[in-house]
């Protein structure tokens, strides 16, 4: 066979993918032994919210704030500015 030849065979991506087993990756390899000996439990698709009855800030104040913040920084740097000789 030509070094062309083994080249292209070598990148050949449709080959591998064409393999009738694929190896598991390290991680699918390790869990499969841990949970040989102590398989996991059933888990929830969703798991129940930890702080149902915890007080959320509402959106607008969140955004006041924010606004605020740049307003002020705005300001400061209007007043340095204004300040600095020439």
């Amino acid at each position: 066979m030509s070094e062309r030849d083994e080249n292209d065979r070598e990148f050949d991506l449709r080959w591998a993918d064409d393999a009738e087993h694929k190896e598991p990756s390290a991680r699918a390899r390790m869990l499969a032994a841990r949970w040989k000996h102590n398989p996991p439990g059933p888990v929830p698709f969703r798991a129940d919210p930890e702080h149902v009855g915890s007080r959320r800030r509402s959106s607008w104040i969140s955004t006041v704030v924010v606004l605020g913040c740049v307003a002020a920084v705005i300001v400061l740097l209007g007043y340095i500015n204004f300040r600095a000789p020439y």
